[in-house]
């Protein structure tokens, strides 16, 4: 296991993963790994990609397993949690990141299909890990569970409705959750990623030429963020260092919600899991 010098932020904890096979979710798992995690169970439904994430870690010093999970299913999402226990007899903390863009279309146009897939994988997704983890969590006395929401969970995202459901529902349940569990050692914080150079972002926007330069140009800062910085927001909720800190929406945008430069477009376009 690779630890910082410094010494890690997650030292001997037992960590888990969703949406780890790229983006903000692989970073997350590489950089849990450097802070001292004990294992990280990476979690996707993209079979090929979790499996090198896994090995990326192994390459890296650390302790890894990688699952197939779809977490719209809850048989999926619980057999993730029961082998994850059976195999390190605990989960200290979970990052609940997968998740997925839909179709853009205003709310009207929006299909039962398009609008049952976004909330099935990102809202009821979400909560089925939620569930699990908080009962395994009860269990052992306490852990940490971050979700990925968004900038979205603040402000109204025109021609994508189910995305914006989702995300504002992902703040709820965040919140929701921290109050009830708070007496039970158990805290749950969300990041809120704003445009950030993920997998998804360069399949939805990077088709268009010039637009991820149109992103870039749209934020406060003139750039897009690196997937690791929104992981080490992540990391950090999810350590001892960040005791204190519980039902937070913690926004990772470089000021871009304090400037309303981002259209709809861009920001479901750019964010990505």
């Amino acid at each position: 296991m690779a630890v910082s010098e410094s010494g890690g932020l997650v030292d001997g904890k037992i960590v888990l993963v969703t949406g780890a096979a790229s983006g903000i979710g692989r970073a997350a798992a590489l950089l849990f790994n450097r802070e001292g995690a004990r294992a990280v169970v990476v979690a996707d439904i993209d079979v090929d990609l979790v499996q090198e994430t896994a090995e990326l870690l192994r390459a890296d010093g650390g302790t890894a397993l990688a699952l197939p999970v779809d977490i719209a299913d809850r048989e999926r999402v619980d057999a993730m949690i029961a082998r994850t226990v059976a195999e390190y007899g605990r989960l200290d903390c979970a990052f609940n990141n997968a998740g997925v863009a839909g179709a853009p279309a205003r709310t009207a146009d929006c299909t039962d299909e398009n609008w049952h897939f976004v909330i099935n994988v990102m809202l009821t997704g979400t909560w089925l890990c939620m569930r699990r983890e908080l009962q395994q969590m009860l269990a052992q006395g306490g852990g940490a569970i971050v979700n990925t929401a968004s900038v979205a969970s603040f402000a109204a995202s025109p021609a994508m409705p189910a995305y914006t459901a989702a995300k504002h529902g992902i703040a709820g349940l965040t919140r929701t959750a921290a109050l009830e569990y708070v007496l039970d050692n158990i805290r749950v914080n969300a990041i809120c990623p704003g445009a950030t150079m993920t997998r998804m972002m360069r399949d939805n926007a990077g088709a268009a030429p010039g637009m991820l330069e149109q992103i870039a140009q749209s934020q406060p800062g003139r750039r897009i963020s690196d997937p690791l910085e929104q992981a080490q927001a992540a990391v950090w909720l999810c350590s001892d260092r960040a005791s204190f800190v519980n039902g937070t929406l913690l926004t990772v945008d470089n000021a871009a919600t304090v400037g309303g430069t981002m259209t709809h477009s861009e920001r479901a376009d750019a964010e990505g899991s």
